[in-house]
């Protein structure tokens, strides 16, 4: 037999090997993730604070803005270090809790598209029976199954990554856990895990694509029969910029995770991720909120208190 070392911790090899990039990408990711912060902690404050917003949708919005910023801030923070410090080590369970939530909080967030297509479709194509279709307690289910889904997902995925053993090397060609560099450095037989990684993530996705697709079609066919052309355009405005959106998050996590490992480009891997990881996160609070009209009165009422505060210390 022969003899191998398990691996116990892991170097993450970064975005670049080129000494001269780590500052930009510090400075650019740290900008990126202050925006992420501000902007989806603002959203949820916004949404606490006014009573107008206390509806199903900003419900879902609000539980939206948290997941984006906890599945940033999985990844973010460890590799703003990395390009700070040159320190990218990080141990094995360290690795395996960073991949836990990651996959948890991306889970979430694919549910909760898809519960916001649904409540979406009740609102355009039923609006008179909207209060009894999409109630409190059927909001309250969307949100707690979405998270009861995230984290059994999670749990399924950590499993099948970490039991396997990790002896050729420690470098993983990534910027932080993710599972096809992690499955590239096993001496294991990983068959096994990638097909659990390909049915999982093509149920999870399937069914969340489904629900969003169904939804919009129905959508589509409301508007289509509208008489307003001013209120066509409105709707297909703002179904245009959440599909765009949706888009996106699915083709890039469709992209990484529903291929063989002998497919996959690592560094092209490197690039889609931080789509979904780093820039996502940040745009969804302009792309399913900032455009909302009670979104902006909600913000100019905020910033008049503020303003009204300070005045008064002053």
């Amino acid at each position: 037999m022969e003899n191998t070392t398990e691996v116990t911790e892991f170097l993450l090899r970064g975005l670049s090997n080129d000494p001269g990039l780590q500052i930009p990408l510090f400075i650019i990711f740290s900008l990126i993730y202050l925006i992420t912060a501000v902007g989806n902690l603002g959203m949820i404050q916004l949404i606490l604070l006014d009573a107008r917003l206390h509806t199903p949708m900003y419900v879902l919005l609000s539980h939206l803005s948290l997941v984006d910023l906890g599945y940033s801030s999985a990844v973010t923070p460890k590799a703003m270090t990395g390009f700070l410090t040159g320190d990218a080590v990080i141990s094995h369970n360290a690795c395996a809790t960073q991949f836990f939530f990651f996959v948890a909080f991306i889970t979430v967030e694919s549910f909760l598209l898809a519960s916001m297509a649904y409540d979406r479709y009740a609102a355009v194509c039923t609006p008179l029976h909207y209060t009894t279709a999409v109630t409190t307690n059927v909001c309250a289910c969307l949100v707690i199954g979405s998270y009861i889904c995230g984290f059994l997902n999670a749990s399924i995925h950590t499993g099948n990554i970490f039991r396997l053993s990790f002896c050729r090397s420690n470098v993983v060609e990534h910027f932080f856990c993710d599972a096809p560099p992690l499955l590239a450095l096993s001496c294991s037989d990983t068959y096994v895990s990638e097909m659990v990684i390909f049915f999982v993530v093509g149920f999870n996705a399937l069914l969340s694509v489904l629900v969003i697709l169904v939804s919009y079609l129905f959508i589509c066919i409301t508007i289509l029969k509208m008489h307003s052309s001013e209120g066509r355009q409105k709707a297909f405005s703002t179904c245009s910029s959440h599909l765009t959106a949706v888009s996106i998050f699915y083709g890039t996590v469709i992209f990484m995770y529903l291929q063989p490992s002998s497919s996959h480009s690592l560094n092209t891997d490197k690039v889609a991720s931080v789509f979904y990881t780093v820039v996502i996160p940040m745009l969804n609070p302009m792309v399913y909120s900032l455009r909302n009209k009670e979104v902006k009165s909600a913000f100019k009422k905020a910033v008049g208190r503020a303003k009204s505060s300070i005045r008064l210390v002053f």
